[in-house]
């Protein structure tokens, strides 16, 4: 299990959610089987949503991330719940290229340019979407800078994905700070000198975990944890579902089935196999 921890200074200026959740990017892994490079995209937009969709109220609220790039990596989609769990895939698991001159993954450059689409799903209520240019496509900027831009909330947003040699992930985790309503100067002004003097997100979890994580940006400032949850890589497909998505088909199509006789269907998110029968589809449709 992964975890994830939020906190709140006491003066109310800002809220922080931190989260160690190498697991849920090792499970991505296993499900995609994605390259190192296509892996740190991924799990960056994997830690990201699972932080955004915590900060949701209702145990039914679900939030949609997706990156839309013109990079090999092709589109990012990952959805979360208010829990913090999370799924997701990549349209191209081997997208890879050279490290970057500082000898990091090439995040930016197998996403490219394109947007940033937020879609909150929030009960009974219309569902809200969001979109904005991505700034660098290495994802934490990006989604700082869409809630700067579509939500007017400064923002501090900070994720790390480390890759071992044998392409499993070693650390994977990740920050992300929102400043509230008449947030307190002199705060605003700790926290921009924290931000300046951190290191590596995956560095700081491999030696002090979310503790020292938080610590970190928040030093200076008091705040209160109050609440610690265990999150995990998550898919909620079914078999009924799955049976609402081929009763939702046309006459045309559910004829070309019948004929085709035997029809398996995969989960995008989890690669879980469905595999209906001719006897099972005609029953299906036999439905009133």
């Amino acid at each position: 299990m992964a975890k994830l921890t939020r906190a709140m200074s006491r003066d109310g200026s800002l809220r922080a959610i931190v989260t160690d959740a190498p697991d849920i990017v090792n499970r991505a892994i296993q499900i995609h089987d994605t390259n190192p490079t296509a892996t740190a995209a991924i799990g960056r937009v994997l830690l990201g949503a699972s932080m955004m969709g915590s900060l949701m109220s209702e145990p039914d609220d679900l939030l949609t991330l997706r990156v839309v790039g013109d990079g090999i990596a092709g589109s990012i989609v990952v959805s979360a719940d208010s829990f913090g769990n999370v799924r997701g895939f990549i349209q191209n698991p081997k997208a890879e290229l050279p490290l970057r001159e500082d000898g990091k993954l090439n995040v930016g450059g197998i996403v490219g340019s394109g947007n940033l689409y937020v879609l909150r799903d929030v009960g009974g209520e219309e569902p809200y979407n969001g979109i904005c240019p991505l700034q660098s496509g290495e994802i934490a900027e990006d989604i700082a800078y869409y809630y700067a831009k579509s939500e007017q909330i400064p923002a501090v947003c900070a994720l790390g994905v480390l890759v071992d040699v044998d392409y499993s992930c070693k650390a994977a985790g990740g920050v992300l700070i929102q400043l509230l309503p008449f947030a307190d100067p002199e705060v605003v002004d700790i926290l921009e000198k924290n931000v300046m003097r951190t290191t590596s997100v995956t560095d700081m979890l491999q030696r002090g975990g979310t503790e020292l994580l938080l610590n970190t940006f928040l030093t200076g400032i008091e705040y209160d944890v109050f609440d610690n949850l265990e999150t995990e890589y998550r898919c909620n497909c079914s078999k009924e579902r799955t049976d609402k998505a081929l009763l939702s088909l046309n006459d045309e199509a559910r004829a070309e089935l019948l004929i085709d006789g035997q029809l398996e269907m995969n989960c995008q998110f989890c690669d879980k196999k469905y595999i209906y029968t001719r006897e099972e589809l005609e029953k299906l449709y036999e439905q009133p």
